[in-house]
């Protein structure tokens, strides 16, 4: 039984919480927030860009620490979920590793490339599993389009759109120096998604506009790859109360598919017809976290959500926002 605590009660935490319950062989153990009252299991106070039914967690049978060093020197926690905010990721796994413990980290691992790598070594250097919460690769319809696409399927084109409001629920979100901006907190699933069927495009140029004073982060990416059709990647951060929505449209030799969150199937025209793939309603984030959880009870690596791929995926976000900043000027990768 792996034994987990959860680093941080916010948004994320939370939906973090509700999907342990549903992993087996594994047992929430401890969780750590600064806030006394979040540790009372309220977590009314922690919204977000989906929508969220509980509320309230019974904790009286967990750990309850304040800080990251408590869960940390507790020889019991065999591994730890970190949903801080993204620009305390980065050490938080790597004390997390040092001390001996498993560590999943929500997206992304860190504000930069290069501190990604370094925390790939260290997990190398610890003999621990760590593994990027991109959750992306979990949910049944992007599993489906990658399952075609690695069946060999020519790519023409590749839409994938992500948007929601500007977030209003956390100050450290509109601060890029804390978040990254939309690119590295929203647009970041894309990206990640794109390298785990292709690996890093040869060259990106985007445009968009940056303006938080009028709730605005947005992009429009091509990344470009050898051999395949323009690769889009479009969306970001608008005014509130935008609701939150992400879709793809892929154009393959054989058909088009087609999915947008409000569906509950994938959707393929080919043919002439219109064919219509059931995915049921699995938990992409239950998913992930048994993933993980299977990962470090095995200690193996998580070949299926590499730490590798999602500091790769990082370098891409930082070119995409370099060309960005250079008015859609090619930027090398």
């Amino acid at each position: 039984m792996l034994n987990v605590a959860v680093i941080g009660l916010g948004f994320m935490g939370a939906t973090h919480l509700k999907a342990w319950a549903a992993v087996p062989d594994a047992r929430l153990a401890a969780v750590v927030d600064a806030d006394p009252i979040r540790l009372t299991g309220d977590l009314s106070s922690a919204v977000g860009n989906l929508a969220t039914t509980e509320t309230h967690y019974d904790f009286s049978g967990l750990r309850a620490y304040t800080t990251l060093e408590q869960a940390l020197a507790d020889p019991a926690i065999d591994a730890v979920d970190i949903c801080l905010p993204t620009d305390r990721h980065a050490a938080a796994a790597t004390a997390a590793l040092r001390a001996g413990k498993h560590v999943l980290c929500e997206k992304p691992l860190a504000l930069d490339s290069d501190t990604a790598e370094e925390l790939c070594l260290e997990a190398e250097r610890c003999g621990r599993v760590l593994m990027g919460a991109h959750v992306l690769r979990f949910f049944p319809a992007y599993q489906q389009l990658a399952a075609r696409l690695r069946g060999g399927e020519q790519v023409r084109s590749a839409l994938f759109r992500r948007r929601c409001a500007a977030p209003t629920w956390g100050a450290w979100l509109s601060d890029p120096a804390r978040s990254g901006g939309a690119i590295m907190d929203l647009l970041i699933h894309d990206i990640d998604f794109c390298v785990s069927l292709w690996g890093v495009p040869e060259s990106v140029h985007a445009r968009g506009d940056r303006d938080p004073q009028h709730n605005v982060d947005v992009i429009h990416a091509e990344l470009r790859y050898p051999g395949r059709g323009p690769v889009l990647i479009t969306g970001g951060w608008h005014h509130p109360p935008y609701p939150f929505s992400m879709e793809f449209t892929v154009v393959t030799n054989s058909g088009t598919l087609d999915w947008s969150s409000p569906m509950t199937d994938l959707r393929e025209y080919s043919e002439g017809e219109l064919h219509s793939i059931p995915l049921g309603d699995a938990d992409a984030f239950a998913a992930e976290l048994t993933y993980f959880s299977d990962c470090a009870t095995r200690n193996v690596h998580p070949d299926a959500c590499p730490p590798s791929q999602s500091a790769m995926a990082i370098a891409v976000a930082e070119n995409i926002v370099k060309s960005r900043n250079s008015n859609g000027a090619k930027v090398l990768c």
